[in-house]
């Protein structure tokens, strides 16, 4: 199984399309968005995808965390507060916000997690610690020119790319 993985897209609308474009085209099978959506208009953008979009909240959601809630389940989407733990093609992933906030890396939290995905920082992360994979794939939403990039990860090999606009 091959997943997306976006996040901090703070309403950059035509980054969004651009998004859901580079995940089309991926085949991917999964959208896991790790926060900072901030506005409704962005999920409306991410409905087009035929495939299911799950994540969490992030910091620059708070104020609008009502009427996100409200449209993803309009639009069949599943976003809650982090830390969220998914079960997918025999892979624990566990998907944050802020990696400060939930102190990764660290064992007590990370026991048993083959996989952290997160968002927060807009930098690129791809490490393995302890034997669990972190990813961020960084910046997509436009802040830093020049340097957009979505994720896709292969839950049987673990193997993360980036997928650059």
């Amino acid at each position: 199984m091959r997943i997306g993985v976006v996040g901090d897209t703070h309403n950059q609308l035509g980054n969004v399309e651009r998004i859901v474009g580079l995940f089309d085209e991926a085949g991917v099978e999964r959208i896991v968005h790790t926060g900072d959506i901030t506005q409704p208009s962005v999920l409306e953008k991410f409905a087009r995808l035929e495939r299911p979009l799950v994540g969490v909240y992030g910091n620059n959601d708070e104020h609008t965390r009502d009427l996100l809630s409200e449209h993803a389940s309009t639009f069949g989407m599943d976003l809650v507060d982090p830390p969220r733990v998914l079960d997918w093609a025999e892979r624990r992933i566990l998907v944050v916000h802020d990696p400060e906030l939930h102190a990764l890396p660290h064992p007590a939290t990370t026991d048993g997690i083959d996989l952290v995905l997160h968002g927060h920082t807009h930098r690129y992360r791809q490490e393995t610690v302890d034997g669990t994979l972190f990813f961020n794939p960084g910046e997509c939403a436009g802040f830093l020119a020049g340097r957009n990039a979505v994720g896709v990860v292969d839950l049987v090999s673990l193997d993360a790319t980036l997928l650059r606009f």
